[in-house]
């Protein structure tokens, strides 16, 4: 995909959704961080269901840790992989009283500090709760980028790498948002919905499901 399709690709998803934003509800940074270490290998929707909850007891470090990881785990239990879960969620809490007087790092290096915490989640962060032009590279971003040529890659970090290269740099920072959403609603893995796909003409996606 040349530099023209990928400012075509990325006006028209602009024009389709000005305003980008996580599908995770939040409040707060620290609200979002354990929102998204939730979310790993969990959809949204199932992280939104127990939040609300959690979130009304427990919405700081220092609250997090009182509640305590039985407590904890009561909460997100209906979360796949909850009890590793729990363990990396205290575990950061922890650290973040420690050492960073118990608010949310603003920096990549600090982020990965924290357990439960890799580079996927900390560019959710970075870019979501902080405004910086990162992108996170999950399953859907993954798909899309080598599906319709904007940054094909054969590992997250390589395609992570050509989109913080490729994507122009007006929208970057609401990349990460618009490709998530086209991977997780249009481009789907099974069965692309390539027919109600507004980048359909200029996609290089050889198998096109144009009905």
């Amino acid at each position: 995909m040349n530099a023209k399709q990928r400012q075509t690709l990325f006006s028209r998803l602009q024009a389709n959704n000005p305003e980008p934003t996580t599908e995770l509800n939040y409040q707060t940074p620290f609200e979002l961080l354990i929102s998204v270490i939730l979310s790993a290998q969990a959809t949204d929707v199932s992280v939104n269901k127990v939040t609300p909850k959690l979130f009304k007891v427990a919405n700081t470090p220092e609250k997090l840790l009182a509640l305590g990881e039985t407590k904890l785990k009561s909460y997100i239990k209906t979360i796949g992989l909850y009890n590793t879960k729990a363990s990396n969620i205290l575990k950061a809490c922890q650290l973040l009283v420690d050492k960073f007087e118990g608010t949310i790092p603003a920096e990549r290096q600090a982020l990965e500090s924290l357990p439960g915490v890799g580079r996927k989640t900390a560019n959710v962060i970075l870019n979501t709760a902080f405004g910086q032009p990162t992108i996170a590279v999950d399953t859907h971003i993954f798909r899309v980028s080598n599906r319709t040529g904007l940054a094909p890659g054969k590992t997250v970090r390589i395609v992570e790498d050509n989109l913080l290269q490729n994507v122009p740099k007006k929208y970057k920072k609401n990349a990460h948002h618009w490709l998530i959403l086209h991977g997780r609603y249009v481009c789907i893995a099974r069965k692309p919905k390539c027919s109600q796909c507004i980048i359909n003409d200029i996609c290089e996606y050889p198998e096109k499901n144009i009905e």
